[in-house]
């Protein structure tokens, strides 16, 4: 069996960005910790194909293999920029592209930013809600970070850092049966 990984989306269009730095940083420690392959990927990586798809089957074959990986990791970190108290369009927009089951039990650690605290509970009135519907397992503790949270791309503040610990730590019970599960198919 393959490595189980950790795959973060990042909802922005643009790089730098502090929403992906934000994403793969969690990735990063939660790969480190558990030992989990990762990637991340952020709407920069779709190319043209995300904006014109009306269904996952429009996608070109770079986003589709994309799309592939998102679906197929033991763990999701999803984070998206705030704009007007709400996740990108596009971001929901490649959402919208996914079957209704296919992050079902998924566990996933929610992560937003913003310019201001104004947007600090998108992650419990946008973005919970909307991988409710999915039925995916969205984790207890989300970060939410703001621009004086970071320096040159990076999280700088000790809050920020701490909170990223205790959702890494959220991660344990789904690695840990995931785990058991591949060495016992292995006996």
């Amino acid at each position: 069996m393959s490595n189980p990984t950790v795959v973060g989306l990042s909802g922005n269009f643009q790089r730098p960005s502090k929403t992906r730095s934000l994403v793969a940083n969690v990735v990063s420690r939660i790969s480190h910790q558990y030992g989990l392959a990762s990637e991340v990927f952020d709407l920069v990586d779709f190319g043209d194909s995300l904006g014109t798809a009306r269904y996952a089957k429009d996608l070109d074959a770079p986003s589709t293999h994309i799309v592939e990986k998102i679906l197929a990791a033991d763990v999701l970190v999803v984070g998206t920029p705030t704009y007007k108290g709400s996740y990108t369009g596009l971001f929901k927009h490649l959402i919208d592209l996914l079957d209704p089951l296919a992050l079902q039990g998924k566990p996933i650690v929610l992560t937003a930013t913003g310019g201001s605290d104004r947007h600090a509970l998108i992650i419990e009135h946008q973005l919970r809600p909307l991988f409710g519907f999915f039925m995916a397992h969205t984790l207890p503790t989300g970060v939410f970070a703001v621009d004086r949270d970071f320096l040159d791309y990076e999280i700088a503040t000790a809050h920020i850092n701490a909170r990223i610990t205790q959702a890494v730590s959220e991660i344990r019970p789904f690695v840990t049966a995931e785990r058991s599960i591949v060495a016992s198919a292995a006996e």
